[in-house]
């Protein structure tokens, strides 16, 4: 192995551990990335960093105070792109600078529009050696959350779907519990606490008065909890109002009653309008949560609700879980209701797809891929 071949090797060794010091910090840095570094000198780890929490120090910080005088002259690997401007906390790459870090391995370049290079830029003003693009992709993946928001503003949305092999997400009944395994159901629980928000439709609360709240054993934080409720049927009595374990914002129409908009926030929640028509507007919908500060949307809908966010072409990451089991029934219903497509060169494809296991069910995880223009992916939803 010639010097070049060593030197990538170590660069993709050092970079892993940089990434899962950041894996370990998903979902509580929001709205900030996750991001590791590492700083080697002569071979030899000298600190580690992973940003924790927004407003807090960032990963190139915590590393830096490790290693101390250790640093300088250092390889610093960082999953992505040291920030140069001053927001609230100082700029990472200047710190980088005054500590005599000999050379910088950025996994991926900041989508910030206040960053987007700027970093590397200055890091290569000061004589720093800057390699860029080491394990990109699964840097890049790593905060698929931050890319979309931080460009458009609008909450990443992933959509939850849990059914049996013949693609159930009830009996013909309405028995619904329970599908997956607890392992699975676990896992759920996970994606909640990774996520700013959880949504599910009124007709789920009616029917199953669930908690959307996050029960794990080390704990996590609950996600703000998402209504959507054109018509205000909401119970009062629904836990998701009464409990006081995370806030509840209900998402409605103009059309709504006043009466019933004083009623359900008495309770606590908020009453929020997205759209003017019969429905919720699902894009309006998600602006308003982009505006609130929400960056990660995970949907656990029933058919209709999953379908209104197809329909949209508001879908950016499906995860589905498919239990061993097979209840059969023509009228049982699916995880995506609506119209759906009128044939299969209008069905959603899926890319990029993971197929795994949890216990005994198997996992599938995939992007959706939405052409622009023409009449390819067309869900329907009337």
């Amino acid at each position: 192995m010639d010097n070049a071949q060593r030197m990538g090797h170590d660069d993709e060794h050092y970079m892993r551990i940089a990434l899962e010091l950041a894996k370990s910090t998903v979902g509580q840095t929001s709205p900030n990335p996750a991001v590791g570094c590492v700083l080697v000198r002569d071979g030899r780890i000298v600190g580690l960093g992973a940003h924790l929490k927004a407003g807090e120090p960032h990963a190139e910080v915590h590393a830096l105070r490790m290693a101390g005088e250790a640093a300088r002259g250092a390889t610093a690997y960082v999953t992505l792109e040291p920030c140069s401007h001053y927001g609230r906390t100082p700029p990472c790459a200047e710190a980088l600078i005054a500590a005599g870090v000999r050379r910088v391995v950025v996994g991926a370049v900041d989508p910030n529009p206040q960053v987007a290079g700027r970093g590397i830029a200055r890091l290569r003003e000061a004589g720093i050696d800057v390699t860029v693009g080491v394990l990109e992709e699964a840097c890049r993946r790593l905060n698929e959350v931050f890319n979309k928001y931080i460009v458009h503003r609008l909450p990443f949305v992933t959509v939850k779907t849990a059914s049996t092999l013949d693609g159930k997400i009830a009996t013909r009944t309405g028995h619904s519990r329970w599908i997956t395994s607890q392992d699975a159901r676990r896992y759920v629980h996970e994606l909640r606490r990774r996520s700013d928000a959880v949504l599910v439709g009124v007709g789920t609360v009616i029917a199953d008065d669930p908690r959307l709240t996050v029960r794990l054993p080390g704990g996590g934080k609950n996600p703000v909890r998402v209504i959507l409720d054109s018509r205000l049927r909401l119970p009062l009595s629904a836990r998701v109002l009464t409990d006081g374990a995370a806030p509840t914002w209900v998402v409605t129409t103009a059309q709504a009653p006043e009466e019933r908009i004083r009623a359900v926030t008495a309770q606590g929640a908020e009453v929020l309008v997205a759209g003017d028509g019969e429905r919720v507007d699902i894009p309006a919908l998600l602006s308003l949560l982009g505006e609130r500060g929400i960056t990660s949307l995970l949907v656990e809908g029933g058919a209709e609700v999953n379908a209104s966010f197809f329909a949209a072409r508001a879908v950016d990451k499906v995860i589905a879980f498919f239990a061993p089991k097979v209840v059969g029934g023509r009228v049982a219903p699916t995880p995506v209701g609506g119209e759906g497509a009128a044939t299969m060169d209008e069905a959603v494809r899926l890319r990029d797809v993971h197929v795994d296991t949890i216990g005994p069910d198997i996992v599938v995880t995939g992007y959706p891929v939405w052409e622009e223009g023409g009449g390819r992916h067309v869900y329907r939803n009337h």
